[in-house]
């Protein structure tokens, strides 16, 4: 639990976690997308403008200025936040694949080498997925990494504390509520420098994470989501992300924390070999460990592909369809700065 709670039991402790884990991970970051995202589809669709972040701005600022020097400017730095955000994520990937390759005793010590090398071959398969264009690799991609991931979750499910991932459920929601406005509200002055240092590497590096994330995002459900209502765009970008992140975060958290209560998840050390170590308290756990591995690569993947095609539409001033070249030079740009 964050430093300054004072949890009376385990029980009490997991729904804290729950509620934090919430907080950070279902309406709050997709709502910010939805607020982008909005803007960007209902000026494109709506208003026939250019599908840049700029052309948002046109309301405010005037075509002359949007399509201007400011314009310009509001369009590079949504590259920037792009690139970066999106080569912090590859990096991420990289790192629990890497710790797959040590849990598996494929390789007895991740070193820089590898994980370069898991970043170079993930990037030749963005590259090549985002050249073939959304409809084809990255909605391919997409749909494979749901079945996968799927797959992952009921296994889980059936197989470790499925009574106890079902009470989290409605506990977790209970809880999320319940403490919405300590989890807003939490700054240093709720229990000194340890909370400072938490919502350093959790709440404001999430908060971080998702606004840098936001541009390619938005602009990435702007362009898929032609054709719909308002309500219907917003329940979709809001709800159906958030209800799937609770069922996610229920069964994998969940089990994990049980695990940990019994004494059976000491052998992972890092945050990226926590879910393998998870995993190896289950049967078939190199399959499934295997799955986890090919999962997190195609998550990536087709993140990182979507990314690239953003960029190349930023910088190509809105085209829906920007050249590969272009395309190919930001997904290599990405791979470079991870790595």
């Amino acid at each position: 639990p964050p430093p300054g709670t004072h949890p009376a039991d385990a029980a009490d402790a997991m729904q804290t976690a729950m509620a934090t884990t919430l907080f950070h991970w279902t309406l709050h970051p997709w709502a910010i997308y939805a607020v982008v995202g909005l803007a960007i589809a209902y000026s494109t669709f709506r208003r026939r403008r250019r599908q840049t972040i700029s052309a948002v701005f046109e309301p405010l600022i005037g075509a002359r200025h949007a399509h201007g020097g400011i314009g310009r400017l509001i369009d590079i730095l949504a590259i920037f936040a792009t690139l970066f955000g999106s080569a912090a994520s590859l990096g991420l990937g990289a790192l629990q694949i890497g710790s797959g390759f040590h849990e598996l005793n494929w390789k007895e010590k991740t070193g820089t080498g590898l994980l370069v090398l898991i970043i170079a071959v993930l990037t030749v398969a963005f590259v090549a997925s985002a050249v073939s264009g959304v409809e084809k690799g990255i909605q391919w991609l997409s749909n494979t990494n749901m079945v996968l991931a799927l797959f992952l979750a009921v296994f889980v499910f059936v197989a470790g504390p499925t009574i106890i991932v079902l009470d989290l459920l409605p506990t977790s929601i209970a809880a999320y509520f319940g403490n919405l406005a300590q989890l807003a509200g939490r700054t240093e002055a709720t229990g000194g420098g340890d909370v400072a240092e938490w919502l350093g590497s959790w709440t404001v590096f999430y908060w971080a994470w998702w606004i840098s994330w936001t541009p390619f995002v938005g602009m990435f459900i702007a362009r898929i989501s032609r054709g719909r209502t308002i309500r219907q765009f917003i329940g979709g970008v809001i709800l159906v992300p958030s209800a799937v992140s609770l069922v996610w975060f229920a069964v994998f958290g969940g089990t994990a924390i049980h695990l940990q209560e019994a004494g059976e998840l000491g052998g992972a050390v890092t945050q990226e070999a926590q879910l393998f170590g998870v995993l190896q308290q289950f049967p078939l756990a190199t399959a499934m460990s295997l799955v986890v591995m090919i999962l997190v690569g195609i998550f990536f993947v087709s993140g990182a592909d979507a990314a690239s095609i953003v960029m190349g539409t930023l910088s190509q001033k809105g085209v829906l369809e920007p050249a590969r070249w272009v395309v190919v030079f930001w997904g290599v740009t990405t791979g470079a700065v991870a790595a």
